[in-house]
């Protein structure tokens, strides 16, 4: 099979993987024990990943809390930052994001505005009457423009007195969008509001400054960059007193300097280091194998004559490819369904699966929902797995 879906997750590299295999075996200690050899060396290999994950986003290793992914890190940034300013400093309690971000983040907003109460159920009655509750949080959804970009003049116009954070995803997960992450957190920055990113989709695949982007807290994981699933961070900005406070995500021990308690999962944190590590070292050599790959997928998509980019703007993360299917009678579930066993792609994000895409929606593009495929590549992939792509999608539409 080809794998051609990479925003959902990656494939492990094999130097992660050997990294970290010693802490499933001989290595088993637990790092929040005291004194004896086990327990020492796990904690080293704790704060070495710690350093490796820093130095690939341009934070300081205190500045990282290692957690189960990237949902739980947004939804501990956002939840946590609200209600210790809410409570505790001067009472501001609204939070700005856009409609198109990542489930983990519209849903976490959509909580604290009281519309849900889980992932799944919209809270509605048995007589279609959706119920609200009043948590004391607002939030407000931007919309974007066609491309998908999330632009300053319409964060700005939502901005109220008690604005307490904006909250916008740096890469897209879906068609690739890219925003200008530096010019929206200056902004915020101008009005005494906090600036959460999802760096999921961009967090070792293209140089990332979260100091240099003025970014107060971000979000990425490990499978997105051919580490291990079940680990990801929370980057937490810092001054000369340490990090600024924010309400704990797990309340018990004082694992990650008490804002998670818990054991942590040694074998995956070395994991991710090792992953953030390789990163670093070959960023530049795989941004250009993705770029060329894309290029050339690109002009052998469009060549077909009845592919469109959803968004054909520069403005897009390369590698990351959604196209509508322009043909009358092409549905992408089908053909999903059709070509499941020789090529591995989507028709948006795994955390909407089964759902239209609200993301192609907010873009504009609701009639051409069904006809949207998404290709990822990676580092592995090559340009004989873009002809088969090419050739599939010629033989099966």
């Amino acid at each position: 099979m080809i794998y051609l879906d990479n925003s959902a997750t990656s494939p492990v590299d094999e130097e992660v993987l050997d990294a970290m295999m010693p802490y499933l075996k001989e290595e088993y200690g637990n790092p929040s024990s005291k004194y004896y050899v086990k327990a020492k060396t796990a904690q080293d290999a704790v704060e070495e990943a710690r350093e490796k994950v820093a130095q690939l986003m341009g934070a300081k290793s205190e500045e990282i809390i290692f957690t189960a992914g990237a949902t739980e890190s947004t939804s501990f940034i956002i939840k946590g930052y609200l209600d210790y300013r809410k409570y505790y400093l001067d009472g501001k309690n609204h939070i700005i994001t856009s409609k198109v971000e990542h489930k983990a983040t519209l849903n976490t907003c959509k909580y604290l505005n009281g519309e849900i109460y889980s992932n799944n159920d919209p809270t509605f009655s048995l007589f279609n009457e959706f119920k609200s509750v009043d948590r004391g949080f607002e939030a407000s959804f931007a919309d974007v423009s066609q491309t998908g970009e999330v632009k300053s003049k319409t964060i700005e116009e939502l901005i109220k007195e008690n604005t307490a954070m904006v909250s916008v995803i740096h890469v897209n997960n879906e068609v690739g969008t890219i925003n200008n992450i530096t010019e929206l957190s200056k902004k915020c920055h101008e009005r005494n509001i906090v600036f959460h990113a999802d760096i999921t989709q961009s967090f070792g695949k293209i140089p990332i400054d979260v100091k240099e982007m003025c970014i107060d807290y971000a979000s990425c994981s490990a499978h997105k960059l051919y580490g291990p699933k079940g680990i990801g961070a929370a980057y937490l900005m810092s001054d000369d007193y340490g990090i600024s406070p924010i309400t704990a995500l797990l309340h018990g021990g004082e694992q990650e300097f008490g804002f998670r308690a818990g054991t942590l999962a040694v074998h995956n944190i070395v994991g991710f280091g090792k992953a953030a590590e390789i990163a670093k070292r070959d960023l530049e050599k795989n941004e250009k194998i993705i770029k060329d790959l894309d290029t050339y997928a690109i002009s052998k998509l469009l060549d077909l004559g009845y592919v469109k980019l959803t968004n054909p703007s520069s403005n897009r993360m390369p590698g990351l490819i959604s196209m509508i299917i322009q043909l009358p009678n092409f549905y992408n579930e089908r053909f999903l369904k059709r070509i499941s066993e020789q090529i591995a792609m989507s028709s948006g994000s795994a955390c909407s699966a089964g759902e239209p895409s609200y993301v192609i929606s907010a873009m504009g593009l609701e009639k051409k929902v069904a006809k949207v495929l998404r290709v990822t590549i990676n580092k592995y992939t090559t340009k004989d797995d873009i002809d088969f792509l090419v050739s599939t999608i010629k033989s099966n539409v």
